[in-house]
């Protein structure tokens, strides 16, 4: 099936930080050691964007850390298996896009499997274990 969603953006100059209150911030982050298990609509999400894992390593932590806010990552390891690939690559680092995708499809279905598998191409390295086994 196909998923639709229809989003009402606002922009602003100001930072997420004059926004909300820091207790409500949750700043996602492919570094954190918390995992993310549900969506909270009460908290605002924070995705970190575009950053190279090989050149920017723990720059989205650093900065939540710096900014004293809560952190948490998706939870790839937890659902997903490493798939084995000639180059030998896993990545958990994921675009803007792919994590957005990943939080809606979650928020609509209540599956992490079937929001990860909306979200984390098979080009990261990571399979769910059904699709590992064939």
């Amino acid at each position: 099936f196909t998923l639709c969603f229809v989003f009402e953006m606002d922009t602003t100059p100001e930072s997420y930080l004059d926004l909300f209150p820091l207790e409500a911030i949750v700043y996602l982050t492919p570094d954190s050691e918390n995992v993310l298990e549900d969506i909270d609509p009460d908290k605002v999400y924070v995705l970190g964007g575009l950053v190279d894992e090989s050149i920017h390593k723990q720059l989205t932590l650093r900065r939540a850390r710096e900014q004293r806010l809560q952190t948490a990552r998706l939870p790839i390891r937890e659902y997903m298996v490493r798939a084995p690939n000639a180059r030998n690559y896993h990545c958990e680092t994921l675009a803007i896009n792919q994590v957005f995708d990943v939080l809606c499809t979650y928020y609509e279905t209540r599956s992490w499997p079937a929001a990860l598998r909306a979200g984390v191409s098979s080009g990261k390295g990571y399979v769910l274990p059904e699709t590992a086994e064939q």
